[in-house]
């Protein structure tokens, strides 16, 4: 349902008509202006946003509704257009519609078509509008290429992400597996001025010493029994962009002694060559590993993990920042949705209060597995225990059945984007306690009267998730609120 007060432009050079229309469309709640020109269409439009433009195809002095057309969806494009036609004009119309418009109208006008037509393309609009308006608010929310997060430790993280990505330091990304490490030192280099050049990144812990040396500095055909060519190295790969070290702990004492070299010359020698290589490249690290401990140890250089944490950055995990598991999920569900053909309408209460009070040992990794596979195996739109993974099913629940967070003013899990709400039907089930027996008797306004007064109450007076858990229309419910004097 569209927002009002509605903005519509009515452009017609039959001013008696163009007060029509607006007479026809002032009782939605909708602010018409009319104008009788293409130049004044255009001024009005420059001074102000409309909703929706309805513009005549036919003007006086050779105007063109198909001129204020074009001009509109290239200044503002949120704003949705229909045109007004004669029977003989319909080629025309039909050409206003490839060029963008939203729909067409037959002179003369059907009042009720008018008016649903309108609405529609009203809906359009505000619904463009909004998304803009909320992706630019969830930029700046979260506004760090690829991280996600609105909990005060994510947010002051974001922060120093900022501050770090534009410099060529060294960064050491510490955290728990899983809590997205290269994720992290992606959006460093994405923010960074090394952001159209190569992004590498090579997994020490994974490799054995000779192929780990092989992968970092490449080698010549002869240099050992498998070399039948030379090989580009991860260093002259990565020449001007950024490698990413990740479990850097785990690297051998030998190759350490290498790198170390390399960061400090910025040259790389091919396995088997004597000829230095000149290399620009910004190193990021990760490790789950505690470094201090390595060294003390004996098991990692002293002098190559002060190189290496010139900045260094601890993830939390996401046990520690329950608030954006919300956020998260929010992004994975869309994200599999896509993939898989889904949509998904919600996730239940009892679903929400499993997934906050889970462990997630595996965190942000453990948390998107989770995403796809109750995406996967739903199949009523709507999340609920029986999609939970096996892993999740035998959470218990507390505190009688009700939802709480870390932050509990802010109730309900509500995600700005809108594009996946925590309600459902049985919100409404927990949050009113009146039985059916002591409905019997009340008149169908009492009735429906409880019901808004209740579910206001459950939604801490939210009117726009109110009338969805009611099924019905925002403006709809704003009527009944009057109506009841609510």
């Amino acid at each position: 349902m569209a927002e009002f007060p509605l903005s519509i432009l009515i452009v017609d050079d039959d001013e008696s008509h163009a007060e029509t229309v607006a007479e026809c469309l002032e009782p939605l709640g909708s602010d018409c202006i009319t104008v009788h020109s293409q130049t004044e269409a255009l001024q009005k439009t420059r001074s102000r946003y409309f909703d929706v433009v309805i513009t005549d195809l036919m003007l006086e002095k050779k105007d063109s509704g198909l001129d204020i057309l074009k001009v509109v969806k290239q200044e503002t494009e949120e704003t949705e257009v229909i045109v007004m036609t004669g029977h003989n004009s319909v080629e025309v119309a039909v050409e206003a519609m490839r060029q963008g418009a939203f729909n067409y109208l037959l002179k003369p006008l059907d009042l009720k078509q008018l008016r649903t037509l309108t609405l529609k393309a009203a809906e359009s609009s505000q619904l463009r509008r909004i998304n803009r308006e909320l992706k630019q608010r969830l930029d700046e929310k979260f506004g760090f290429t690829g991280v996600l997060g609105n909990s005060p430790s994510m947010l002051a993280l974001i922060e120093r992400l900022k501050r770090i990505a534009p410099t060529d330091a060294t960064v050491l990304i510490q955290g728990e597996t899983g809590t997205g490490k290269e994720l992290f030192a992606q959006s460093i280099h994405q923010n960074s001025p090394r952001k159209n050049k190569p992004f590498v990144a090579l997994n020490c812990g994974a490799l054995s010493e000779n192929i780990l040396e092989s992968e970092l500095f490449g080698h010549i055909k002869g240099a050992f029994t498998d070399a039948s060519a030379d090989r580009v190295g991860k260093f002259e790969y990565a020449d001007g962009g950024t490698l990413f070290l990740d479990e850097v702990g785990d690297m051998p004492l030998a190759t350490q002694i290498k790198l170390l070299r390399v960061l400090e010359n910025s040259e790389v020698t091919r396995i088997g060559s004597n000829k230095e290589i000149k290399v620009n490249v910004r190193i990021l690290s990760a490790t789950n590993r505690n470094l201090e401990e390595a060294v003390a140890a004996g098991t990692f250089r002293e002098d190559l993990y002060h190189r290496l944490k010139v900045v260094t950055i601890r993830i939390p995990p996401l046990r520690e920042r329950r608030g954006d598991i919300p956020v998260l999920l929010a992004h994975f569900i869309k994200q599999f949705s896509e993939k898989y053909g889904k949509t998904i309408r919600g996730i239940t209460p009892a679903v929400r209060k499993i997934l906050f009070n889970f462990g997630w040992t595996g965190n942000v990794r453990q948390l998107r597995n989770a995403a796809e596979s109750m995406t996967v195996v739903d199949y009523d739109n709507l999340i609920d225990v029986d999609d939970l993974p096996e892993e999740l099913g035998g959470i218990p629940m507390e505190n009688n059945g009700e939802w709480k967070t870390e932050n509990e003013e802010s109730g309900d899990w509500k995600l700005e984007s809108g594009e996946l709400t925590g309600h459902s039907n049985s919100h409404l089930q927990h949050s009113t306690a009146t039985s059916f027996d002591s409905l019997v008797g009340k008149s169908l306004s009492d009735i429906e009267k409880l019901f808004i007064t209740e579910t206001l109450k459950s939604t801490d007076g939210n009117r726009e998730e109110t009338a969805k858990i009611l099924g019905i229309g925002e403006r709809t419910l704003y009527r009944k609120i009057k109506e009841y004097g609510l």
